[in-house]
């Protein structure tokens, strides 16, 4: 019996059949119940023996190995006799399993566990299930490779990136297939009879995370998607069935059900990202905006126009002079160091002289003596300016810092770069950058973060995809209570009596507005936030901030009412 059973999992069919009384019955059977299993190993532990005459059952416990280490536990009995005063095995089906009978067999199958899906912060589908067609070429028996690629690469525009000169060279070069481009279903069905005739074309169907909604961050999603892609695959139930010769079930014997993967979340909020896209995507100039939650650091937005997408994920990434907007960081570190408070007196003449550089305000407006908060809402060059000139060389560099610019962020799926604010050696450079005009430069997601931090008390750690830690290296420091305080204050005064009035219908709104110049014009920026939504606005060469402004509020205005408060 033992050897039986060996045998029987070893695959020996011939050896196992020869144990039996009937070796030309039996041989079929095994071998249709071995191959069906997929089995790879079978063990037996052996019961009480009965003994009736030249006959006599044995009870066991069958334990079949499967492919892929699948386990399946079973028991029975095994009928003997004695023949010329050996015992052998009596053959029947039910030597295998006690339910199996004539003309009948074993089969395993397997169970596909669903792929995971991707959310976003509402609950709504951005990535599901689905099938891509990979397009490849090869030049094998191809008679004109230079126009079939031409006419493969016009075709599939703007799919495909190489040249079809690169294309032909890398396929003849190779001998292989050359991957061409991956199309979704709906492209694929309606390019479909033209990419029958073009020679050496071949498509695969794979299976793969599709988009949901192409215009929905479709950098972001897309980075997202190569994230998680290879984590998407749960893990595949199966079961054994006892089927017919001609298919039929007859039952199921075991089954273990799929384990599929959770879905995954973002943290892009759907509301908040098509009112930011819709937004920008109202100016031909380049616009973008990045929206945080600040108690969370949850991106909620990050959005930017066609004529910024040209330049890639600016928003995240560029790096541009922040003019006024910058005057967040050096009125808190003002703050910080004892320099002014919101209702310390501070001059703001229409230009002030420090060391060698004469600092105008916007077309020489003067207030003389005024408080911090005042010179604030109506951002006063030369206010700023002078008290940028008393810090320590690197105390704007610690001040940025504190509001989350200088460290680095290694987020899943999100390129970025805060901004850069080197130590000031001289007066003049310092007075320079103390209004974001000399050579401080930032991103979208660096404001974004600075008002966030204003907004939170301290600046939150940005993340994207839920459950994936967000790693920092850098000096973090946390921004003093007084200066959060004073900042809010002043943040707000610029919407209720300052440079920032368009906006002052959307609620308690808190910002800063800056027109930083650069060659051939100037970017228009607004940062702030309001309740548990920080933004940042760019418009590049947008000339007056009043412009940012109102990106802003076009996204405030197509939110639900009262969002984030």
């Amino acid at each position: 019996m033992i050897d039986f059973v060996a045998a029987v999992g070893s695959g020996d069919i011939d050896a196992a059949a020869g144990l039996t009384d009937r070796p030309d019955l039996a041989a079929p059977t095994i071998r249709s119940v071995h191959d069906g299993l997929q089995a790879t190993g079978l063990t037996v532990e052996t019961g009480a023996v009965r003994i009736s005459g030249d006959s006599a059952t044995v009870d066991y416990t069958y334990t079949w190995t499967l492919s892929a280490n699948r386990q399946w536990t079973y028991e029975g009995q095994l009928p003997l006799a004695r023949r010329g005063g050996q015992w052998v095995l009596r053959w029947s089906p039910s030597d295998l399993h006690p339910s199996l009978g004539s003309d009948q067999t074993l089969e395993l199958r397997l169970i596909e566990a669903s792929r995971a899906r991707v959310n976003e912060n509402g609950g709504s589908d951005v990535l599901v299930p689905g099938r891509v067609m990979r397009i490849t070429w090869s030049a094998e028996g191809v008679d004109d490779t230079v126009g079939a690629v031409r006419d493969l690469v016009d075709l599939l525009r703007p799919a495909t990136t190489p040249s079809p000169q690169a294309i032909v060279e890398a396929a003849t070069g190779s001998g292989n297939p050359v991957t061409i481009a991956q199309l979704d279903q709906a492209t694929y069905d309606a390019k479909r009879d033209q990419l029958d005739r073009i020679p050496g074309v071949s498509v695969v169907e794979l299976a793969d995370l599709v988009t949901v909604d192409p215009t929905f961050a479709p950098d972001l999603i897309s980075r997202v998607r190569s994230a998680v892609i290879d984590r998407v695959d749960g893990t595949a139930g199966w079961r054994v069935v006892q089927r017919t010769a001609d298919g039929a079930v007859v039952s199921v014997l075991t089954e273990t059900p799929p384990q599929p993967v959770p879905s995954f979340s973002v943290t892009l909020d759907r509301a908040v990202q098509v009112a930011a896209q819709n937004a920008v995507n109202a100016t031909d100039l380049q616009a973008m905006i990045v929206v945080l939650q600040p108690s969370t650091g949850a991106i909620l937005a990050v959005a930017q126009n066609p004529a910024a997408d040209r330049d890639g994920p600016v928003a995240l990434t560029g790096q541009y002079p922040p003019g006024s907007t910058f005057k967040i960081i050096t009125a808190g570190a003002a703050i910080e160091a004892g320099l002014a408070g919101p209702d310390s007196p501070v001059p703001c003449p229409g230009v002030l002289a420090i060391g060698e550089r004469a600092v105008p305000n916007y077309n020489g407006f003067s207030l003389g003596t005024v408080s911090m908060e005042t010179a604030f809402a109506r951002s006063c060059n030369t206010t700023f300016a002078h008290l940028a000139s008393q810090l320590p060389d690197d105390g704007l560099t610690r001040a940025a810092a504190q509001f989350g610019i200088g460290p680095s962020y290694d987020i899943l799926g999100v390129p970025n770069a805060g901004g850069s604010v080197p130590a000031a050696a001289t007066i003049e450079q310092r007075a320079e950058d103390g209004f974001g005009q000399g050579r401080v430069v930032v991103s979208t997601f660096g404001m974004a973060l600075a008002a966030a931090t204003v907004a939170n008390g301290v600046t939150p750690v940005p993340h994207l995809l839920v459950g994936a830690d967000t790693a920092v290296t850098g000096d973090r420091t946390d921004i003093e209570p007084v200066a959060v305080d004073g900042l809010r204050r002043m943040m707000r005064a610029v919407i209720v009596g300052g440079t920032a009035g368009r906006i002052s219908d959307q609620g308690d709104v808190h910002g800063k507005t800056g027109e930083a110049e650069v060659p051939d014009g100037s970017h228009a920026w607004f940062v702030g936030y309001r309740g548990d939504v920080a933004f940042a606005t760019l418009v590049v060469r947008g000339g007056s901030s009043d412009n940012a402004v109102a990106v802003t509020r076009a996204m405030f205005d197509a939110l639900p009412a009262g969002y984030g408060t």
